[in-house]
């Protein structure tokens, strides 16, 4: 069996969650099988049944409006995809980007599509910021391939439920496999140097966000409720990669008004190292997660195998992530009907959001309780051996079929 993984983003090109999926499953799967890999960059790689191959834009003519040139420059490389030729036995898409690539192989190949959803694009409405036109693009790709595909996966069971109340998708062709985390790398491993070095006083407590400045993580929600935090410990932002030039100017703004109210934030504005995550996971006194729209959130999976309780958004995949009260706390957040990445009284998020904080942070015992809780969590339901051997179960199934 050979099965050909389609995707935007691999190492060392990794902004979210999608990334990381790929780079282990692959990793995973070729313990099981021959794998390729094709994804946007110049990767070449060749290791025992792994094979990646990047496939650059090259498109110094491409003069349509900048915000077309990402989806435009996608459909480009799925094209590519195709053209190079594929002899595996099944094609299998992560993100909208290279699913024009899989509708491609399906019916040039007459290979069987499987697609692992991530997220999906119609609870993304504030994308149209950054791709105009193209959102509207990406919408009928991710429709027509969800429709036509052999096989669906769902990152969580509200992500399913999603794909059935947004799709004709047939319920039997959908299965749930979470995201898993590497057991072996992500563990408590505390590295003062290294916090140091990121701007952070590791003798001394902080609560920390890691992601993208992007309206999907509520990130300005959190920035929000700065002004609720007890004094007395510090607050770290891991956080870069503005979807628009709108959003980063409206982060500035709020971080400049928070910095008011609460004088020790630490705003890393870079896409940080894997062996810096790890360390700022393992430091933090508490992890916080405020998503308005999240079909699973690898990040708090990564927080909890480090030994870190978590503070999150009670949304999506989450939910089946961290155990309210055992593991974190789960904050409720009301959304604006048809407005997923707005909350009906963002005040009382904020509010509701730093009242669970100021509890742990004035707890260490509760808060390591719960970290340890959150470890054993991931390490009896999120390995990733046991992600690749679902996955390659569906795959027989399929070629079978």
């Amino acid at each position: 069996m050979k099965t050909l993984l389609l995707t935007n983003e691999y190492p060392p090109h990794i902004y979210g969650g999608a990334g990381v999926h790929v780079d282990y499953l692959s990793r995973e799967l070729a313990k099981l099988m021959e794998v390729e890999v094709r994804c946007f960059g110049e990767q070449r790689e060749q290791s025992g049944n792994l094979e990646v191959r990047g496939f650059g834009l090259g498109t110094p003519d491409m003069t349509c409006p900048k915000s077309l040139q990402s989806p435009l420059g996608a459909s480009r490389r799925c094209v590519d995809f195709n053209g190079a030729g594929i002899t595996a036995n099944l094609i299998h898409c992560h993100t909208w980007y290279t699913h024009l690539g899989g509708i491609m192989a399906k019916l040039n190949y007459g290979i069987p599509l499987v697609i692992t959803v991530h997220s999906l694009e119609p609870l993304r409405p504030w994308k149209r910021e950054q791709l105009g036109g193209g959102y509207d693009f990406s919408l009928w790709v991710e429709k027509t391939a969800l429709e036509m595909a052999d096989s669906v996966i769902a990152v969580s069971e509200e992500t399913k439920r999603d794909i059935l109340s947004l799709f004709d998708v047939k319920e039997e062709r959908i299965s749930v496999i979470h995201n898993g985390i590497d057991l072996n790398e992500y563990r408590p491993a505390e590295n003062p140097q290294t916090l140091r070095s990121l701007g952070i006083d590791p003798s001394r407590p902080y609560i920390l966000f890691v992601g993208r400045i992007t309206r999907q993580k509520g990130i300005v929600h959190l920035v929000r409720a700065i002004r609720h935090l007890n004094p007395g410990f510090q607050v770290v932002l891991c956080a870069g990669a503005p979807d628009t030039p709108e959003i980063a100017a409206e982060m500035q703004q709020a971080v400049s008004s928070a910095r008011e109210h609460h004088g020790e934030i630490i705003w890393i504005e870079k896409m940080v190292t894997r062996p810096e995550a790890i360390a700022l996971y393992s430091g933090a006194t508490v992890f916080v997660c405020p998503s308005i729209y999240e079909p699973f959130g690898i990040i708090n999976l990564e927080a909890m195998a480090c030994g870190t309780p978590v503070v999150a958004s009670a949304v999506g995949g989450i939910k089946e992530v961290v155990v309210n009260g055992e593991t974190g706390f789960l904050v409720p957040l009301e959304q604006m009907t048809g407005s997923p990445f707005e909350a009906t009284n963002p005040e009382q998020f904020a509010t509701d959001l730093a009242a669970k904080i100021n509890l742990l942070m004035a707890d260490p015992d509760l808060a390591a309780k719960m970290g340890a809780a959150g470890r054993k969590r991931a390490e009896e339901l999120f390995g990733w051996d046991a992600i690749a051997r679902k996955t390659e179960r569906l795959y027989s199934k399929l070629l079978q079929r």
